[in-house]
């Protein structure tokens, strides 16, 4: 039996949820969210709860039923309080700063770095080290973030790079004489 598959999923009060044939529609106050749920998966929508059915005799069927429960419930989410991740710039001299639809962030390159906001994704800086990005769909929000990361992550020696707010970097011991 699968655990997470198995638990019902609450839909809170605002949100809307519609299945037509194998698409999901989830509506809420961040926007609307559509999923293309797998052929060997089904869900029972009944009294404000989501219960996600499969063939219990079939591996496949069992992995899909996790993964569908598991992003219908982060739609759900998105659709009525959104996702965050805040990354913290360490180093001297690292600056980020949102203009308009771009976040332009200097991290001791020769040039500064400027950085396209998809759609669907918004980016706060309340200070200048701090970055916050905000969304409703969880895989956008975390896939933005790692992008950002990725133009200087945090280097093992003196910490200095973009980092996530709750990431603890592993500090090695400099070389000897």
């Amino acid at each position: 039996m699968s655990r997470v598959a198995n638990n019902p999923i609450t839909i809170p009060n605002g949100v809307e949820v519609k299945k037509n044939g194998m698409m999901m529609l989830v509506k809420g106050v961040n926007g609307e969210m559509m999923h293309q749920l797998h052929n060997s998966v089904d869900l029972e929508i009944k009294d404000n709860q989501i219960k996600v059915t499969w063939d219990q005799s079939d591996r496949q069927a069992k992995a899909q039923a996790g993964t569908a429960r598991a992003i219908v419930n982060n739609m759900i989410t998105g659709v009525s309080h959104g996702f965050e991740k805040k990354l913290t710039l360490i180093g001297v001299g690292y600056r980020a700063q949102v203009k308009g639809k771009k976040l332009n962030l200097t991290l001791g390159f020769s040039h500064p770095i400027d950085y396209e906001i998809p759609e669907g994704v918004t980016i706060e800086t309340p200070s200048q080290t701090e970055i916050i990005v905000k969304g409703k769909d969880k895989q956008q929000v975390g896939a933005v973030s790692a992008k950002i990361r990725s133009y200087r992550p945090p280097e093992p020696y003196k910490g200095k790079g973009v980092r996530y707010a709750d990431e603890y970097v592993v500090r090695k011991e400099a070389k000897k004489k």
